[in-house]
């Protein structure tokens, strides 16, 4: 970061090769790293005056990939200042629909999860050997231009799946971004929730969409009945009301889009 407060350099990293030179082109500047071997630029990046690291790839079974291939190269980054873990509100499980913050416990419900709840604790070990900041997010749904009921509807598989009592939070890509720089520029330290104002059930969220952009609402699918995958079942195993007091009241600030009916607006607005 300059004097202005402004960063330098922003790099990013993605899984192939392809994917790279597709940024590239649009003036991105981003580095091959799949998880599986250590990244071969990824390294030099680190260990070349990086200040700020935000980490999003998920942990397997063997723990948290970045971890395994490049710590060393972390712990030689001198100027590191602050790091970001991007969860998962699934470490919580299950609470019935209940509201909870992050006092709850933590009861995952499925692997995924679980190798969540096991890299938050590396990465809490991590930076404190460090001595450096650590913000854990603990992201709901992400949704946002080009990831939005709005895309499966035009693709024709959106299912409105009913399942009693059963909601979800959600979060923008937009506030994900904003809290993180914001984040970032106090170098906060701690664990919490990103998720929306407002949890509701999905079906009613595939209704709205489909309104605003006029297409016939799909019919409705019993959970029981219904097929899907077995991750995609998963996802129903857990029904909580998520909040984000927590996040707002660190950084003195309300979320741009607080439910999703703000959030699809916001979407179709800026669709080319």
């Amino acid at each position: 970061m300059d004097e202005t407060g402004r960063y330098e350099q922003i790099l990013g990293t993605v899984r192939s090769p392809q994917k790279a030179e597709a940024l590239t082109h649009a003036r991105r500047n981003v580095l091959v790293f799949d998880g599986t071997a250590p990244g071969a630029m990824v390294g030099p990046a680190l260990r070349g005056g990086v200040s700020h690291v935000v980490l999003s790839i998920a942990p397997d079974e063997t723990g948290d990939p970045v971890l395994r291939h490049h710590r060393a190269d972390l712990d030689a980054a001198g100027a590191l200042e602050w790091l970001c873990y991007y969860s998962t509100v699934g470490v919580y499980g299950d609470f019935d629909g209940a509201w909870i913050d992050e006092s709850a416990p933590l009861v995952p419900r499925n692997m995924r999860s679980d190798y969540r709840v096991i890299a938050e604790q590396q990465w809490r070990d991590y930076a404190a050997a460090r001595g450096v900041p650590l913000t854990i997010l603990r992201l709901a749904g992400i949704y946002g231009p080009g990831r939005s009921s709005f895309d499966k509807l035009r693709e024709g598989n959106a299912r409105r799946i009913i399942k009693a009592g059963q909601v979800f939070n959600r979060i923008h890509v937009e506030d994900i971004a904003r809290v993180t720089a914001l984040a970032a520029e106090k170098r906060l330290e701690g664990t919490f929730n990103m998720a929306d104002d407002e949890p509701a059930p999905p079906q009613d969220v595939i209704a709205h969409a489909a309104g605003l952009i006029g297409l016939p609402v799909p019919p409705d699918m019993p959970f029981e009945t219904a097929e899907m995958t077995p991750m995609q079942r998963s996802f129903y195993r857990d029904n909580k009301r998520v909040s984000n007091r927590a996040i707002k009241q660190a950084l003195g600030i309300e979320m741009l889009f607080p439910n999703y009916r703000a959030g699809l607006a916001q979407v179709l607005e800026n669709e080319p």
